[in-house]
């Protein structure tokens, strides 16, 4: 698989395959820790992850708070999975409806998510070049925020990485992406910007929160981060093998049986 010399990037190629293979990300770096395999296979074009329901949801309440147009070209691109036949919306989307308003009517909210939407910058860090989309960056307020959604503000969920319980934002990684964005800003414009999380859950009526971060979380992740990539970089050039996962769906649909497995493989492994 040839590289590409770096690319001008822009809202309409930045999640392209091309962009993909020319710069690092945080969500092909996750990608790549989750499944070697399947990742160099989407990264040369062999496998497309399936689109789902959550990631059409997610676009939806983001689309929601970048301006009224991206809104309603989402809206008008997947009208067919978001209303009924009879012109009401999907139980997701309602309830997305009612995660964009509690948002919405929350002053302190809106405060943190002010500055400009959608912003991409490109820094070299830890070897290789970065690409990032922020969805909300005010650097006079040398502050990023991003929004998430999640089932429960206080779900936890054991950790391997941290071994330990950690809430929804260390599970889903998002103090790495917190902490490499926040890098490739300070690399890109030499503002140093505080991150914030701007939490809001699928329940009824939804739970929300603004969610900051002690600074000494940063130094383990650029130490994990820094570990992983020397090895996800040779995958990425196909200098190496990639390791299968054997739990994607990537890998279940091309796994090929070579032998058996002891009882204990199927919780140890």
């Amino acid at each position: 698989m040839t590289t590409l010399t770096k690319m001008k990037l822009n809202k309409k190629n930045y999640h392209s395959r091309e962009a993909d293979l020319a710069y690092m990300s945080v969500s092909q770096f996750k990608s790549f820790v989750n499944c070697e395999a399947k990742t160099l296979a989407k990264l040369k074009g062999e496998y497309v992850e399936p689109s789902t329901n959550a990631l059409l949801v997610g676009s939806y309440v983001h689309a929601a708070f970048e301006n009224n147009e991206v809104f309603n070209e989402v809206v008008e691109e997947n009208s067919d999975a978001i209303f009924k036949k009879n012109g009401g919306k999907y139980a997701d989307f309602t309830q997305a409806d009612l995660m964009i308003d509690a948002l919405k009517n929350d002053s302190f909210a809106m405060f943190a998510l002010e500055g400009e939407k959608e912003q991409i910058f490109t820094a070299y860090l830890f070897g290789t070049e970065w690409k990032i989309k922020v969805d909300s960056v005010n650097l006079d307020r040398k502050t990023f925020s991003d929004i998430k959604t999640t089932q429960d503000l206080y779900k936890r969920y054991w950790s391997t990485k941290y071994d330990g319980w950690v809430s929804f934002i260390e599970s889903w990684d998002y103090v790495l992406q917190m902490a490499i964005y926040r890098k490739v800003i300070e690399l890109a414009t030499g503002a140093l910007c505080t991150p914030y999380i701007i939490a809001v859950t699928k329940e009824n009526p939804p739970n929300k929160a603004v969610v900051h971060f002690d600074e000494s979380r940063f130094d383990f992740e650029y130490e994990y981060a820094e570990m992983k990539l020397n090895r996800i970089l040779q995958i990425k050039k196909e200098e190496i093998e990639p390791i299968r996962c054997d739990k994607c769906n990537y890998c279940k649909s091309t796994k090929e049986l070579k032998d058996t497995i002891e009882v204990g493989a199927l919780i140890y492994e």
